[in-house]
């Protein structure tokens, strides 16, 4: 199929932004997308698939809109990431109208699933009690749940959030870190931080600490406590053992909603040791109120580098299976 259109005001600033130096962006949307793109102005031509031409010309009028300002490389990226897999809007927990679309509230006006598994992801958070989000890195696992929580906080429909990881080095060692436990454990909480700031502004992450609202610790805190009207978060949770996960979840109480991130590719757990989230992915498959996302490479939203890593990696693990 072959289509044509026009990308309209004229505005040549705009065309150079859309289309990049020496027309970078059209050769990655080509390749992303499986289409063969040739321009003269800004007269545009789409020649391949029907439904590939259509998505292409979708994505070019959406970022010729955004084109009054620079295009920076993650917008281009996270547009190709929505051209390939368009998702319509999640929505809202509790809201009657199927069609009204899910606004969460943060900082980032523009915050919505970008993949077809992002947003099982988002309207099951919003659905269930426990909610499992497994898969590689860069998929927005950790991000969307801190953003749901930011909302449900913001809503006040919980008293607080409370993330959590275990304290589990990645080759390295906790003694090697200068300072208290508390100090030692900070850089192992840092991306929950980052999260939260980016969402939420460090201003309003601030106060909400000293109002209690916000809690960041180390997953050996959570023992013997009951978390009542909470949004809670286990993050790295591959790095957790059987005993540690039961004792985690036990520990949800009334009112309160738990999200459990992790990636089975990435266990930093000592060689023999079992990892609490691979065995509770099995054990839990079947319970009720209980829900599980597995994201995949496809789901990536970071440079596309990450995306052709996690594939290269998961094509030796699957050669290496078969070997066994």
């Amino acid at each position: 199929m072959i289509l044509r259109f026009t990308l309209e005001p004229v505005d040549n600033t705009r065309l150079a932004r859309v289309c990049g130096s020496l027309d970078a962006n059209l050769r990655e949307i080509e390749a992303a997308l499986g289409v063969k793109l040739s321009r003269r102005d800004a007269e545009f031509r789409v020649d391949g698939a029907k439904a590939a031409a259509e998505r292409a010309r979708t994505l070019l009028e959406g970022l010729y809109e955004r084109s009054r300002r620079p295009l920076s490389a993650e917008t281009l990226q996270l547009a190709l990431v929505e051209a390939k897999a368009p998702v319509s809007a999640p929505r809202a927990a509790g809201h009657e109208d199927a069609n009204e679309p899910l606004v969460l509230r943060t900082r980032r006006a523009d915050l919505s699933a970008r993949t077809p598994r992002q947003h099982q992801y988002l309207q099951q958070i919003l659905s269930h009690d426990i909610t499992f989000g497994l898969g590689p890195a860069g998929t927005g696992k950790t991000f969307l749940a801190v953003a749901c929580a930011v909302d449900a906080l913001e809503r006040a429909a919980v008293q607080r959030i409370i993330l959590t990881r275990p304290a589990v080095e990645a080759g390295e060692r906790l003694g090697f870190l200068p300072g208290d436990l508390t100090q030692k454990v900070d850089p192992y909480l840092r991306p929950l931080y980052d999260a939260l700031y980016d969402l939420l502004g460090f201003d309003r992450v601030t106060k909400a600490f000293e109002k209690g609202q916000l809690e960041v610790a180390p997953l050996a805190f959570m023992r013997g406590r009951t978390l009542n009207h909470a949004f809670v978060i286990l993050d790295e949770a591959q790095n957790t053992t059987p005993e540690q996960m039961k004792m985690f979840l036990t520990r949800i109480g009334f009112g309160s909603r738990c999200v459990v991130t992790g990636d089975t590719s990435q266990i930093d757990l000592p060689r023999g040791v079992q990892s609490g989230l691979i065995d509770a992915e099995r054990v839990l498959a079947k319970v009720k109120g209980i829900a599980m996302t597995r994201f995949t490479s496809a789901d990536v939203v970071r440079h596309p580098l990450v995306a052709r890593i996690v594939e290269a990696y998961e094509a030796r693990a699957k050669r290496e299976g078969r070997e066994a």
